[in-house]
């Protein structure tokens, strides 16, 4: 869902949840008129996918199936950057134009997957399907192209191109290194893509370690792969990122993916799908504070839990009040369908549920507690293809670096 659609729902609001776990209030009802008609870009050519908003010039970037587009803050059309067709075959790797290809090259659509404002470097980053899923930085004042790193494993993020299942986040670093923290799909090649990276986001394009993993030895590095065995017993297992953000010390990921304990490894039987918040430290280049939790809502006793779309915001003076909170605390609006079956066509049912982003940290910090007390089990089935029981440990460490964050 377009984030643009997602603010005309938040003022239109027919019924509105606020629930953690199972629990959920509704808010408020009826549809209050808009005095203002709401101006418009539209296209009949491609279909449009990301779209991000300039925090200081308002200036709209969207992305689009083998287009980039610039828009002024009133949505007029200022410049246009073609990133496709191109002839490709998703068989190549390396892609075609670093390596002859065995496979037959077609013309090929270039689906935008990451649409990023990279501030420090007043540059968008685009990111498509094509050529193994490259990334094109652009000029932010005329969309000039002025990179395409495309020669070494670490360029290519991901050939899937299927929009609205990739999401990155730039971390900027004072007076060090930038990262670029990204989710993505895998379409099964664990052996070419990980799941989950974090990246060196180099100030020149032409760098040879731009994309490089932030940390990389013999054993460990800033990524997370989808294993093998996982795939054998799953073949379908992927992991889908809709929508990431980063608060204080911390980047999170609101994630779709096959339910590894309801859905048989038959692959003629019928899957089941999870939306889980997933969190990492920002400064953990090994990826072991990695946590993943369950999030769904509930309404007269139905359950959604396909994520379709989310954005993290202010709640306003009006809403505020009526959750009974700081309007500067962050709310994380987000829709979800009825149902954990059809992630490709989901149930046209949905409903748009808040989450005070206090209470998630809340609830993954309780998580993390009771394990370290010996409680319950550590459950990533599908990166560990069983589940560890917690161990009672010394949480000293915990309490005192990460008990109020």
């Amino acid at each position: 869902m377009w984030l643009l659609r997602l603010k005309y729902h938040l003022s239109v609001n027919i019924w509105t949840l606020l629930l953690l776990g199972s629990a959920w209030l509704p808010l408020s009802e009826g549809t209050p008129k808009s005095s203002s008609p709401f101006r418009t870009f539209q296209v009949t050519d491609w279909s449009l996918t990301h779209l991000v908003v300039h925090n200081k010039t308002g200036e709209v970037y969207v992305g689009a199936v083998n287009r980039i587009y610039k828009l002024a803050n009133n949505l007029t059309l200022l410049r246009t950057h073609v990133t496709g067709p191109v002839d490709d075959n998703e068989k190549c790797y390396p892609p075609p134009s670093v390596q002859s290809c065995p496979h037959g090259l077609v013309s090929t659509n270039n689906v935008n997957k990451l649409l990023l404002v990279d501030y420090s470097g007043n540059r968008l980053i685009a990111c498509g399907s094509a050529s193994q899923g490259i990334c094109q930085f652009l000029r932010l004042d005329d969309l000039f192209k002025l990179g395409e790193p495309h020669h070494r494993k670490e360029h290519y993020l991901s050939s899937v191109n299927e929009s609205g299942t990739m999401s990155g986040v730039i971390i900027e670093v004072q007076n060090g290194q930038n990262k670029l923290f990204i989710g993505t799909p895998i379409d099964g090649k664990s052996e070419y893509f990980p799941t989950l990276s974090s990246r060196k986001l180099m100030d020149s394009e032409e760098n040879a370690e731009m994309f490089g993993f932030v940390y990389q030895d013999e054993f460990v590095s800033s990524q997370l792969k989808i294993p093998s065995d996982t795939l054998s017993k799953f073949p379908t297992f992927d992991i889908y990122y809709i929508y990431s953000f980063s608060s204080e010390q911390f980047v999170y990921y609101l994630t779709l993916q096959l339910d590894t304990q309801l859905t048989s490894p038959d692959s003629t039987g019928e899957q089941f799908f999870t939306s889980k918040v997933v969190r990492l430290c920002v400064g953990d280049p090994k990826f072991y504070s990695y946590v993943e939790f369950p999030i769904g809502c509930v309404r007269d006793g139905i359950e959604y839990r396909l994520i379709q779309d989310a954005y993290l915001s202010k709640p306003g003076k009006a809403l505020a009040k009526q959750l009974g909170i700081s309007e500067h605390e962050d709310i994380l609006f987000t829709v979800f369908s009825q149902g954990q079956k059809n992630r490709v066509k989901p149930p046209k049912e949905s409903v748009l549920c808040l989450f005070t982003l206090k209470k998630i940290k809340d609830k993954i910090k309780e998580r993390i507690q009771s394990c370290y007390r010996g409680e319950g089990k550590l459950s990533l089935p599908w990166l560990l293809n069983k589940e560890l029981g917690c161990i009672n440990s010394d949480n000293s460490r915990f309490n005192s670096v990460d008990a109020n964050r």
